[in-house]
């Protein structure tokens, strides 16, 4: 018998990313990130308590290119990795975390053109995203599956509601999840492209929570909205690769509650430093020698510092997870939650204790509305509910003791 070698071929990408980001890119977009967070640092607690929809903030984040850092750059776009992405959002949090969360969402929403568009519409969506200047706002909320989708035609009918649509107010482009509940695609699950004013979509500004104030976070409600075939971005499939956008947006979340945590160490930092005197009790001349004082920020720095080190880390592992020639399998995207569902663990507990201990070291005075102290602990407050933290606990337990696995949804 003879043995034959045959080369076996090489996969087509599943996906336009491959690779990691290298020192210079991270470094570049760092900086395009930092510019923009010092802008929106400027006047952040002022935009907070206006609460209006933030058109204009928007606009800095088209026009400083963080829109389109993930798109090819064959097309026009950044041709950078996640990681970058990741680390802007994160950047940005730490002064504008409404403003991290608008742009963190528009990368996952507009990442659903490589993970869920056929091959061959991908092009013109990336080209008209990337002229347009899109950003992708969604409503997908699953918890409300009050939309029905029906055939119409060549395309469908859209009636419902969806809460907590997260740039909605201010994207040029809504991503709509939706079941098909007539028709050849019946009982498919449909990812839907609407631009912005389309005819029968209304935007209810009623997003007026204790923090995220300016993510457009708002109600849309869909009138016998008329969806013509181009609205289709695709349909869910059970590809591995496809279900990435649920640990995706989890690690965006992780990203985004430690840079709360470090924008209040940094506002915390500069007034403990400002403070005169000291305790009457304490042996030392100012707050900023005070032992107690000094614990408890080693305590705080070292606890952010642990997990940006984790986030860092998984940052750089969804890279080389989502770029797997030919698809990343079962095995690796659950290895991957894992991952994320850790980070989720450790950064929201951490930046909900961090910026609510802060106040203990800048003390009452920190505590005046001009101050705006609050706004970091306001923020993480109202993001970290998104999804319980406790399942997350278990989800990462459970995993540790039995090796099982939860099933893929738009949470796990």
């Amino acid at each position: 018998m003879t043995i034959v070698d045959t080369p076996t071929p090489t996969p087509t990408a599943r996906t336009h990313w491959g690779g990691s980001a290298d020192r210079q890119e991270t470094d570049r977009w760092d900086a395009v990130a930092e510019r923009v967070a010092a802008v929106l640092g400027e006047d952040a607690l002022a935009r907070d308590r206006a609460n209006a929809q933030p058109f204009a903030e928007a606009e800095l984040l088209k026009a400083s290119g963080l829109t389109t850092l993930l798109d090819p750059a064959e097309w026009g776009g950044g041709g950078a990795h996640w990681e970058s992405a990741l680390r802007a959002v994160r950047i940005l949090s730490r002064t504008d975390a409404s403003i991290a969360q608008l742009l963190g969402y528009h990368y996952i929403n507009s990442a659903n053109i490589a993970l869920v568009a056929p091959h061959g519409e991908r092009e013109r969506w990336h080209r008209e995203s990337i002229a347009g200047r899109w950003i992708w706002g969604d409503s997908v909320n699953p918890v409300d599956p009050n939309l029905t989708l029906t055939a119409d035609g060549d395309g469908y009918r859209l009636n419902g509601f969806k809460r907590y649509s997260t740039g909605s107010g201010v994207g040029e482009a809504l991503l709509v999840n939706a079941v098909v509940e007539s028709g050849p695609e019946h009982g498919r699950f449909a990812f839907l492209v609407l631009p912005f004013g389309h005819p029968g979509v209304e935007l209810v500004d009623d997003w007026d929570n204790l923090g995220q104030r300016l993510s457009a976070s708002n109600t849309v409600t869909y009138r016998d909205v008329r969806v013509e075939a181009r609205n289709l971005l695709g349909f869910g499939t059970d590809e591995p690769v496809q279900s990435l956008i649920t640990p995706g947006i989890q690690l965006v979340f992780g990203n985004l509650y430690l840079g709360i945590a470090q924008g209040a160490l940094a506002q915390a930092r500069a007034l403990t430093n400002a403070r005169p005197n000291a305790w009457f009790l304490s042996t030392a001349d100012t707050y900023r020698e005070d032992p107690f004082v000094q614990r408890l920020y080693g305590e705080l720095v070292s606890r952010v510092a642990a997990v940006e080190a984790l986030a860092d880390r998984v940052n750089r592992r969804f890279d080389e997870v989502i770029g797997v020639p030919g698809g990343v399998d079962a095995q690796a995207r659950a290895a991957l939650e894992i991952e994320v569902a850790r980070l989720k663990v450790v950064s929201s507990d951490t930046a909900v204790d961090v910026t609510t201990r802060v106040f203990e070291a800048t003390g009452t005075s920190s505590t005046a509305t001009r101050v705006g102290l609050d706004l970091h602990w306001r923020n993480v407050r109202t993001h970290s509910l998104h999804d319980p933290v406790d399942y997350k606990k278990l989800e990462v337990g459970a995993n540790f003791l039995t090796g099982a696995v939860q099933p893929i949804s738009l949470y796990t």
